[in-house]
C-alpha cells in the first residue's frame, strides 16, 4: 500500500511541473472588466491582489471593424508589453496609472511577456432606435487574445498557446446629424446639399426627380441611391464649413475632411429609396420634399442604417 501511495505522489509531482521542472501557475483575467489610464496608453485588469497590464500604442485600437479571420496582429516586444503582477495587498488604479505609485501595496512578483502575439478583433458597437429602425455607431469593441505568449518569471518561463485577455471598448466620434429641412441646389450641376457648420449631406440627384410640376397625392417621384447618379454622401469636418465649400469644380481642401460615409446602392422598392413630393408654393414656385427610405451609409467595413424614413429636406424652385 505504501508503495502505491509513493508512486501516486511521484506521478502528481511530475504532472505539476513544466519542462523546467517548475510548478505551472495559472492566471485568468478573462471575466474581469478592462480599464484604461487617462494619462498614458496602458490598459489593465485588476483582480484583488493581481494586475494584468497591456502597454501598446492607442493607435492599435482601430475604428475599422476587422474582417473574419483577419484580426490586428501585434508582436510582443520591449515596446509592446504584457506584464502580470502580484501584490501583497489589494491593488487599485493608482498603483497602475500614477507616475509615482503609492508605496503600498507593493509588487511581490512580476511576469514579463518575452514572446508571442497580441491579436485584436474589432467590431462596431451600435445603438438601435426601434421606432425609426435606425442604428448609430457609439463605440468599438476590441476583443484581445494573446497567442503563444511566453512569460519570463522569477523561477523560469510559462507559455500559453491561447490566453484570452478579454474585451476593451473605445468610444466613436459621434455624427451630429443636426440638419434643418432647407436644402440648396447648385446652379451648374445636379448636386443638392444640406449642411451645418461641421457636417454636410449631399445628393447628386437624378434631374428627373426635380420637376416644377406637382406630384399626385401619395404618388411621389422615386429613384434609388446609386453610384453614378443619385450619389448620396455624408461628410464630417474638423473645421468651419460654409456654403463656399459647395458647387465647385474641384473639391476644396478646407475645411479638413474628418469622415466620409457613402450611401450603399439601393434596390428599387426595397432599400436606398429616394422619394420626392412636389407641391405648389405660390404662383410659379414649387416645394420639393425629399425623403430617403431604408438607406445604409458605409465607410470601409463600417455601416449604419439611416432609418425607415429620413427627411433629407425641402428644396424650393421656381419657373
Amino acid at each position: 500500500m505504501k508503495r502505491v501511495l509513493s508512486l501516486l505522489v511521484f506521478a502528481l509531482a511530475l504532472n505539476g511541473c513544466d519542462d523546467g521542472n517548475l510548478i505551472q501557475e495559472d492566471i485568468n483575467f478573462e471575466d474581469v472588466t478592462t480599464e484604461s489610464c487617462s494619462t498614458n496608453d496602458l490598459i489593465y485588469k485588476l483582480n484583488d491582489k493581481e494586475a494584468l497590464i497591456l502597454d501598446i500604442p492607442s493607435t492599435s485600437f482601430t475604428t475599422e471593424p476587422s474582417t473574419v479571420g483577419a484580426p490586428t496582429i501585434i508582436d510582443i516586444s520591449s515596446t509592446n508589453r504584457v506584464v502580470y503582477r502580484l501584490y501583497n495587498g489589494t491593488v487599485a488604479t493608482d498603483n497602475i496609472c500614477e507616475t509615482i505609485a503609492p508605496a503600498t501595496p507593493y509588487v511581490t512578483d512580476q511576469w514579463s511577456a518575452t514572446a508571442g502575439e497580441i491579436q485584436i478583433f474589432t467590431t462596431a458597437v451600435k445603438t438601435v432606435n426601434t421606432t425609426q429602425n435606425s442604428t448609430r455607431i457609439t463605440g468599438y469593441n476590441h476583443n484581445i487574445v494573446f497567442k503563444n505568449i511566453t512569460f519570463a518569471k522569477t523561477n523560469g518561463t510559462q507559455v500559453y498557446e491561447t490566453f484570452p485577455f478579454g474585451d476593451y471598448v473605445t468610444t466613436a466620434t459621434s455624427l451630429p446629424f443636426l440638419f434643418d429641412e432647407t436644402v440648396e441646389k447648385c446652379g451648374t450641376s445636379n448636386q443638392i446639399y444640406n449642411y451645418t457648420t461641421s457636417e454636410a449631406l449631399m445628393l447628386n440627384i437624378d434631374p428627373s426627380l426635380i420637376i416644377n410640376e406637382a406630384t399626385p397625392l401619395n404618388a411621389p417621384r422615386t429613384g434609388v441611391i446609386g453610384t453614378t447618379t443619385n450619389i448620396f454622401t455624408y461628410r464630417l469636418f474638423s473645421g468651419l464649413l460654409t456654403a463656399a465649400y459647395f458647387c465647385n469644380t474641384t473639391t476644396p481642401t478646407t475645411p479638413t475632411l474628418s469622415q466620409e460615409w457613402n450611401g450603399v446602392a439601393g434596390v428599387t422598392g426595397t432599400s436606398g429609396i429616394i422619394e420626392v413630393t412636389t407641391t405648389t408654393n405660390g404662383p410659379g414656385n414649387y416645394k420639393h420634399t425629399i425623403v430617403i427610405k431604408k438607406a445604409t451609409l458605409k465607410k470601409g467595413n463600417n455601416s449604419f442604417l439611416l432609418g425607415d424614413s429620413f427627411t433629407y429636406g425641402v428644396l424650393l424652385t421656381s419657373n
